[in-house]
């Protein structure tokens, strides 16, 4: 099948896929701005993030729920939910009500995610297609293109409320793209009677053992490469947006590249591949004493972290059977997202604590544990 029909074929899970790219790439990008509005350092940033995560992983269990109440429309509502919810943390001049705005934006995230995962992982079973590296790449190109954006206009000196918003419509755009004249994503709850059809097994576990680290280390390292550039480094606004598009527009590229190849090879292979590749990436930028060389880390970083997560998370689908298989991609994909929103927390307590350069030996160590849970992964059964 021609690219043109597979991005077809993905069209609404692919929209709603930039519309959380372009979000999440605004907010790193601002994040020194955000920073300096509220009056915290990195350490008290780090724990202002910390309700962010909390509010996701309750709307991860409640998404199969929501996801079946809503039915065909679930995937564009809750992507517009989220282009709504990021609005808000421009908007906030005191500490105390910036956990709340994020607590926004980390619940509407965590419900779309799982159900887009969820609709991806279904699309691909329907037409036996391998879409994920496809959809994450939507994420990253949207991602780039948000840091990017919101570099100018950090340059152009516009304040976060205005940068957050513009963001926050051009992603509502993007969540209107991701409708459907049926998007509805079968087997979110769980069947009546049949133990078999219900049961999920270790896979989702595993599989989302390495999606945490990969979103562990791939959000942290977005969240935290400007700081790193523009504080450890002395880079300039807009030198310091290019370290999380950098990174970002390297794994869109690469995802691109391996949507066909990563059918052809051996999934665990790929996996500790891409481990070792986005480790060493990491420790060059830790190592960086230019902007120039942090950027080279990234790139390294970003290629091998790009087909970390799509793999783990293509393998859960493939791993489980027909009647779990949307259960077992929403199950790894809350793990997962405990590494992408408690990673850039936790990246703060430790770039407060020894500096940002330990913060990005820290990631590469986390990445080396792939190089165990790839092997345990591949001999994994749904039963």
């Amino acid at each position: 099948m021609s690219f043109l029909r597979t991005l077809a074929v993905a069209r609404a899970p692919v929209a709603a896929f930039a519309a959380m790219g372009v979000l999440w790439g605004t907010f790193a990008a601002v994040l020194p701005d955000l920073k300096d509005q509220v009056g915290v350092d990195e350490t008290r940033l780090g724990l202002i993030l910390l309700p962010t995560p909390l509010a996701a992983v309750i709307a991860m269990l409640l998404a199969p729920l929501i996801g079946a109440w809503l039915g065909r429309v679930a995937v564009p509502v809750a992507a517009l939910l989220m282009a709504a919810a990021f609005a808000l943390p421009g908007q906030v001049t005191v500490v105390w009500a910036f956990p709340l705005a994020m607590m926004c934006a980390g619940a509407a995230t965590g419900l779309t995610d799982v159900l887009m995962n969820a609709r991806v992982a279904a699309l691909e079973n329907d037409r036996g297609l391998h879409l994920m590296n496809l959809c994450h790449a939507a994420y990253s190109f949207g991602y780039a293109g948000g840091a990017l954006v919101t570099g100018a206009m950090r340059g152009a000196e516009w304040t976060p409320p205005w940068v957050m918003g513009s963001c926050a419509v051009l992603a509502g755009v993007f969540a209107l793209m991701a409708w459907e004249r049926d998007g509805t994503i079968e087997g979110l709850l769980k069947p009546k009677g049949s133990k078999a059809a219900s049961a999920l097994g270790w896979v989702p576990v595993v599989g989302g053992g390495i999606v945490l680290i990969a979103f562990l280390t791939e959000n942290a390292a977005e969240n935290w490469s400007a700081l790193h550039i523009e504080k450890t480094l002395g880079g300039s606004p807009e030198q310091g947006a290019m370290g999380p598009a950098a990174l970002a527009l390297t794994m869109g590229l690469s995802r691109l590249a391996g949507q066909g190849l990563v059918t052809k090879l051996d999934p665990a292979r790929v996996l500790m591949g891409g481990a070792l590749l986005s480790a060493s990436g990491a420790l060059v930028a830790a190592m960086a004493i230019s902007p120039v060389m942090a950027y080279a880390g990234f790139i390294v970083m970003g290629i091998g972290s790009s087909v970390i997560a799509p793999t783990a998370f293509s393998l859960v689908g493939r791993l489980s059977e027909a009647e779990a298989r949307a259960r077992a991609v929403a199950r790894a994909t809350l793990f997962g997202y405990f590494g992408y929103f408690f990673g850039p927390p936790m990246l703060g307590f430790l770039a407060g604590t020894f500096g940002l350069r330990f913060a990005f030996v820290f990631a590469a160590v986390m990445l080396m544990t792939v190089l165990v849970l790839a092997p345990l992964m591949a001999r994994q059964k749904a039963y």
